[in-house]
């Protein structure tokens, strides 16, 4: 196998992400039900999403290895990216998983990385990617920090040349699929290319990076994941015209009124202002890049169907919503009867949130301007989302 330098661009990297073990020391829920800890919520991701986010800045391809209780989020992960996705089922160890992702893929480097180890950084993804495809092998690992004992004696154990070795832990492909055809029982892939040619290159891994194991663990991932989370902010302003023979809708509640707003939807003006908020925060666009008013299958749809599927758009693209502050500008009719109903049914749609999270206000022009004239009605929304 071939340790020189690999510095050439026709050398594309495939990320092998493993997410098929049985989560056996996860315990169980509240109701007796067993934990799977590719499932938990780490910041509106599970651990596959983060690993697929973290993992698309720098791969050409990714493979990821699963369960049957796992196959449906890894199917969801793979819409969260441009970047080619491959799901294989995996074995009953975890050198059968990674074989079979080393062999769904024909990339020259390839780097294996457990989901469970959902907060590894950037740093630690590109060190261990340039490594192997300089050397052959790229494995993270942290030097020991603490004093170390022998359980059965007591006796204190060096530390000074023990590491801990985490993952990604990324090889030359070819020589790494040799390794593993001729392997025996091996507990991580950097022992089965060890076994074979001897040499191992490690390089820095962070305490970040921990494997995510026990019940116990979800508290400190959710912490160091939000650290890393952005807060963003978006605004959304929509104005539509009071017209007769048209129902008055804001979010989602039925007003009655001799007068209602013209639109191609039902012209909720409240609920479109929130969705360009929203998307605007994600730096999505606006309602009209999405969901076109020249387009015949939004003709006189519920804008709460509309509002749902942009939810649901950004969750794809990893945001999750934090609060809604919205106000709409209205001369009549008498809004403050019905403010509890619209935070309720959008609060319901969102899912993220509560009521208490979304805050809708109502004020009068004082006959002032085309709202004052009972020609229209305006809405302005502000939004936060949590991304990364």
């Amino acid at each position: 196998m071939n340790t020189e330098n690999k510095d050439n661009k026709e050398n594309k990297v495939c990320a092998i992400l493993l997410a098929a073990g049985s989560s056996t020391r996860m315990g169980r829920d509240m109701d007796g039900v067993p934990i799977n800890k590719m499932l938990v919520d780490i910041c509106g991701r599970n651990p596959i999403e983060h690993c697929v986010s973290r993992f698309s800045k720098h791969v050409d391809e990714i493979v990821i290895v699963v369960s049957e209780s796992t196959a449906d989020a890894a199917r969801h992960a793979a819409e969260m990216t441009s970047v080619h996705v491959s799901i294989v089922m995996g074995g009953a160890r975890r050198q059968d998983s990674v074989l079979a992702g080393i062999r769904a893929t024909r990339c020259e480097t390839v780097a294996i990385h457990d989901c469970a180890r959902c907060m590894v950084s950037d740093e630690t993804i590109g060190l261990a990617i340039k490594s192997a495809k300089e050397f052959g092998s790229g494995v993270a690992a942290v030097k020991m920090r603490d004093t170390v004992r022998n359980s059965t004696t007591f006796e204190t154990v060096p530390r000074d040349e023990l590491v801990l070795m985490q993952t990604p832990q990324c090889f030359e492909r070819e020589g790494l699929l040799k390794a593993y055809e001729t392997a025996g029982e091996v507990t991580d892939d950097a022992a089965i290319w060890q076994s074979l040619y001897g040499h191992l290159r490690l390089t820095p891994g962070s305490m970040e990076n921990q494997k995510l194991t026990e019940s116990n663990d979800i508290d400190f991932f959710r912490k160091v994941c939000g650290n890393d989370m952005k807060i963003r902010v978006g605004i959304g302003e929509d104005t539509h015209r009071l017209t007769e023979g048209r129902e008055l809708i804001l979010g989602g509640v039925h007003i009655p009124f001799r007068l209602g707003l013209l639109g191609h939807s039902d012209a909720d003006v409240l609920v479109h202002a929130i969705i360009d908020a929203l998307f605007g925060a994600a730096a999505m666009g606006d309602i009209g890049r999405h969901f076109s008013d020249k387009d015949i299958q939004y003709k006189g749809i519920s804008s709460m169907i509309l509002l749902e599927r942009t939810v649901s758009m950004l969750k794809a693209k990893g945001f999750s919503v934090s609060n809604i502050d919205a106000v709409i500008t209205a001369q009549e009719p008498k809004l403050a009867p019905h403010i509890e109903a619209m935070r309720k049914n959008i609060a319901d749609v969102i899912k993220d949130i509560g009521i208490d999270d979304i805050s809708i206000k109502a004020t009068t022009p004082e006959h002032l301007g085309p709202e004052g004239n009972l020609e229209s009605i305006t809405a302005r929304a502000v939004a936060l989302v949590n991304g990364f």
